[in-house]
Order: structure tokens, then C-alpha cells, then sequence
């Protein structure tokens, strides 16, 4: 055995210490991220009216006097919004929901700050009678389009009623894998949540139906769910038609969790607030392959955030709450991005 004097030996435990810190560094700089984003952006419409749509009401003429200038601002204000939040770079994927056409996600995409990320769009017109639709934008030097559909729900009680399609992206994630996103935005509670549950189950259904589907023909493929669900991350519809809990223990391939169901259920927070409650109504939701892998695209099960930076916000007179600022309350101008907060996960590889 060979004896050391001490400050041979201090030097030796500072020489280790230094190359752990140095690989744990080395590690940390390598870890690349890949941001998702779901947002619904509150009745994005331009100015134009068109003529097999509802949108009268969106036209400088129209019963919300909606102009180029207050377009103007509302697309300042989305881009602002994205560029809030945190990270160094641009988010990978932003899925969006209540926009009218391709022009104002090309409009979007060409604010400023977010022009740089270079997003191309996954779009196409749906049967929504007010021309409110879902989409994406994604990054192309993160995630590499190869196709989509828009996925049409099956309604056996009321076959003619017009629903919003699922949008389904397929494509490689920034670690080669087979990435699968869907964008929703299910029937509203409009006219009574017990009275609407029906639909947005058969959402629900037809959503999981998609998602099954990719077992058969996939071996091995991850899956990020996103949108505006309209139900909560308790409501039977994520619970029982999407199978989309959060069972920490024992999750096992073919399972789904809801990465924004603690922080709605425990927490008490939300995304949207009507008649001064909190309504978790946006969430993301992922494949059991994404979560706490030791290689590739990964996140873990606590990473869901609700952005609530203060400009967003107005305070109610009523409670002195802080509420997401509105563009408009029914007829009345407001000015604020949108009556809904954006949700964000960052997954990393």
C-alpha cells in the first residue's frame, strides 16, 4: 500500500472532482431539446370574408368590428406569447386550434421573432361552420413531416352533426423515432356539459381508436396527444374514452398519461376560467415510450407548464384574480391574445 501525504491526497479528490463536474457539464451541454406547445388562440380569423363560412361576424363590417389593425395586434400578441416561453431556442411543434385558414398561420409564422424558425404548416379546411380549424406548425430542422390526415368522428346517434376532425401528423422526432402528433379540439360545453358529453366521448373514442391502430402497425413509435379537450383530465371522457390517466406505477406500453392531470386534480390550476373557476381544458398527453427513457426523445412525468406571464392576464374586479385577457367577451373588444394560456412540455434526447 502506497501512503500519500494529505495534500498529495487533496489533490487527487480535487482532481476527480473536477472531471465529474467537467463530464457533468459535457453531459448537460449535449442534452438538446425539443419544445411542444398547444394553444388555443381564441378565433384567429383574418379580415376576409368567405362565403362558406360563418365568419360575418370577423370582417371590419361585421358585429365585432374586426380590422386589419386589431389582426394586427392579435398576431403581435401570439407571437409574443410563444416567444415567452422559456427556453433558448423556438419550439419544435406548436399545435394550434380555433384558426380560420392557412393565410393567418402563414401570417403567424412570419411574425417577427418567430419568422426565424423558419415553421412549416399542416393545414387544411374543415367542416366547421364557423371555419375554425386545428393545425400545426413544426420546425423542419426538428421534426421530419412524411404525412397527415384529418381523422373524422364517427357520431352512430347523430350522424349528420359536423364535427372538428383530429388532426393526425405523422413524422420523425429529432432522434429518428417514429413520432405520431394529434391535434384536438373537441365539442365545446356549450348548451351544458352533461348535455355535450356525448360528443366529445365519440372524440374521445375515435381518438383512441387512432391511437390503437398504430400498434398493429408499428413496432415501435411514440405519440404526443394535444389540444383543447373542452373536459378536464378527470372527465370520463380522458378517463374512460382515451384511457389517458396517470398511474405512475405499473405503466407499461400501449398506456397513456396525462401529463397535465396533477396539476389539475392536486393543484388546482387551469387554462381557461369560466365564472371565476379554473378548467384544466387543454392538456398533453404522451405515450408510455416517452416517458423517462434512457435514450432518445423523453420527458418526465411532471414537465407539463401552464405559461401565465402577467402581460397575458388582466385582474377581475370581481375576486382581483388574475384571468387570461380575452380578445373579446361576446360583442366587446378587449385586445388580449386569447381567453385560453398555452400549455408547453420539453422533451429532451
Amino acid at each position: 500500500m502506497v501512503f500519500y501525504p494529505m495534500h498529495m491526497k487533496n489533490i487527487a479528490i480535487l482532481t476527480a472532482l473536477f472531471f465529474i463536474t467537467l463530464q457533468s457539464l459535457y453531459s448537460q451541454k449535449n442534452v438538446k431539446s425539443f419544445l411542444v406547445v398547444s394553444y388555443n388562440v381564441e378565433n384567429l380569423f383574418d379580415t376576409i370574408n368567405s362565403p362558406q363560412f360563418s365568419d360575418d361576424e370577423f370582417t371590419p363590417s361585421g358585429a365585432k368590428a374586426w380590422t386589419y389593425d386589431r389582426y394586427k395586434k392579435k398576431l403581435n400578441d401570439l407571437a409574443r406569447v410563444v416567444l415567452s416561453i422559456p427556453g433558448k431556442k423556438l419550439p419544435a411543434v406548436i399545435g394550434l386550434s380555433e384558426i380560420e385558414n392557412r393565410q393567418v398561420l402563414e401570417d403567424l409564422a412570419n411574425q417577427r421573432g418567430l419568422r426565424k424558425g423558419k415553421y412549416e404548416i399542416v393545414h387544411e379546411d374543415g367542416q366547421d361552420p364557423r371555419g375554425i380549424d386545428c393545425a400545426l406548425l413544426y420546425r423542419p430542422d426538428l421534426f421530419k413531416y412524411k404525412s397527415h390526415e384529418y381523422v373524422p368522428i364517427a357520431d352512430p346517434v347523430d350522424p349528420d352533426y359536423l364535427y372538428r376532425s383530429i388532426l393526425h401528423v405523422h413524422g420523425k422526432g429529432p432522434d429518428g423515432s417514429s413520432l405520431h402528433i394529434f391535434v384536438n379540439h373537441w365539442k365545446s360545453r356549450s348548451g351544458g356539459e352533461l348535455e355535450t358529453e356525448r360528443q366529445r366521448m365519440f372524440s374521445a373514442i375515435t381518438l383512441r381508436k387512432q391511437m390503437d391502430l398504430l400498434m398493429a402497425r408499428e413496432s415501435d413509435f411514440k405519440v404526443i396527444v394535444m389540444g383543447d379537450f373542452n373536459d378536464e383530465p378527470t372527465n370520463r371522457s380522458l378517463t374512460n374514452g382515451l384511457s389517458a390517466l396517470n398511474k405512475r406505477r405499473n405503466i407499461q406500453m400501449g398506456d397513456y398519461y396525462n401529463l397535465f392531470y396533477d396539476l389539475h386534480n392536486i393543484e388546482g390550476k387551469g387554462t381557461y376560467n369560466y365564472q371565476g373557476k379554473w378548467n384544466m381544458l387543454d392538456q398533453i398527453i404522451v405515450s408510455y415510450s416517452l416517458l423517462n427513457q434512457e435514450r432518445g426523445l423523453t420527458t418526465g412525468y411532471n414537465r407539463g407548464v401552464i405559461l401565465k406571464e402577467e402581460w397575458m392576464l388582466y385582474v377581475s374586479e370581481k375576486n382581483g384574480e388574475s384571468l387570461p385577457s380575452a380578445t373579446y367577451g361576446g360583442p366587446e373588444y378587449y385586445g388580449g391574445p386569447s381567453d385560453h394560456l398555452p400549455i408547453f412540455v420539453e422533451f429532451t434526447w
